[in-house]
Parts: structure tokens; sequence; C-alpha cells
């Protein structure tokens, strides 16, 4: 009986020092741009999931596995940065960054859609979804959610602007 006194006493021992975590947060940050081109012309210009190196200045991609289906994972920034696709269709994906060791998980999901609109034009969507409980207070969260948008319109103007080149 006295091991399972000390075994329990050392359970509630270690709960409570555990560190606290807080509630998740989860915000939306939803984009978008019109582009004077039909949607299958701009997906094919910009769409596929390594052509973010072309519309994200000094971002290198490498496809480390996958055939481009569902499950192919990219490595951007020189590995820093692990995206696993989630999610396809004809004129779309999504995308997740998974779990690293030792760090908070922010549940990072971003989707990236051609529209069409009319037979000659469309619109580019981008949607991130994100975890901000991790930020110190609603200034820190609403900093991060600004950055993020304001990091992502400007994608969406390049890739409007390679779009409708000729």
């Amino acid at each position: 009986m006295s091991s399972f006194k000390s075994t329990l006493a050392a359970l509630v021992l270690t709960t409570a020092a555990a560190p606290a975590l807080a509630a998740p947060e989860y915000v939306t940050i939803a984009m978008e741009i019109d582009i004077a081109k039909p949607a299958k012309e701009v997906w094919a210009k910009v769409g596929a999931y390594c052509d973010i190196a072309k519309w994200a200045k000094n971002l290198d991609c490498v496809i480390t596995s996958g055939d481009g289906g569902i499950g192919t994972v990219r490595d951007l920034a020189g590995g820093r940065i692990k995206e696993i696709l989630v999610a396809q269709t004809e004129l779309s994906y999504g995308y997740t960054q998974p779990v690293v060791e030792g760090q908070f998980y922010n549940q990072y999901h971003g989707f990236m859609e051609a529209r069409p609109v009319t037979a000659t034009t469309s619109k580019m969507l981008y949607t991130l979804m994100l975890d901000v409980s991790d930020k110190a207070d609603q200034a820190a969260k609403d900093a991060d959610v600004t950055r993020r948008r304001t990091q992502f319109e400007g994608l969406l103007k390049v890739m409007k602007d390679m779009a409708e080149a000729p």
C-alpha cells in the first residue's frame, strides 16, 4: 500500500508542477484578390505545390517526399519550415505544419484556391488558421495576425501580377 501512496503522491506533485497551457485560441485570416484571368490559367502559373518559390521571394522550396498529391511534404527556407499537403482539388490545396518537438504547436493550416468568377476572371483566396494562445496578450495576438495578413496579402499581389502577365 505504501508503494501505491508514494506513486500517487509523485503523480500529484508532477501534475501540480506541470506548466498550465492556455486554452487554444484559433484565428482565421481570410484574404482574397481579384485577377483578370481565368482560374485555370491562374492556377497553371502559381498553383503547383512548390510554386511558392516563384511568388514568395527568397523562399526556396523542395519536395522531400510524395508525388505532388495529398501527403506530399515540402521543405521551405532551407528546411526550417515543413508543410504537408492535406487537401487538394483541381484549383486548390490545403497544407499544415507538423508538430516540432520542444516548440508550441499552433495548428497552423493554410488553404489556397483559384476560384472562377466569370469565364475570363477569377479570384485567388488564401486562408490561414492557427492558434495564437501562446502570445502574451491581445496586443501580441493582434500584431501576429496583422503581420501574417500583411505578408500574405503581399504574396497575393505577387500572384496576381504573375497570373496577369502575358
